[in-house]
C-alpha cells in the first residue's frame, strides 16, 4: 500500500491531472511538491473548451480536490 506522498514522489517529472475547487482541470509536468501538497508544475494548461496555457505554475494544496498521476 502506498501513501499519498509516495505516489506524488513517483510522479515527479511526469504529467499529472489536477482538479481544483473551482472545477478547473489543470494538466502539467510535476516538478516538485511539499507536505502541504503545494504543487509546482511546468508546461501547465487548463483543459476545457478553450484551453489556456499557464506555463510554470504553483497550485496551493488547499485548492486541490484530487490529483491523478500520469503514466
Amino acid at each position: 500500500m502506498q501513501r499519498p506522498l509516495d505516489v506524488l514522489g513517483s510522479s515527479v517529472e511526469k504529467r499529472i491531472l489536477i482538479r481544483t475547487k473551482k472545477g478547473e482541470d489543470i494538466v502539467g509536468v510535476l516538478k516538485a511538491f511539499d507536505s502541504h501538497i503545494n504543487l509546482w508544475l511546468e508546461d501547465a494548461k487548463i483543459q476545457g473548451e478553450n484551453e489556456i496555457t499557464l506555463g510554470k505554475v504553483l497550485v496551493r494544496g488547499d485548492n486541490i480536490v484530487y490529483i491523478s498521476p500520469g503514466k
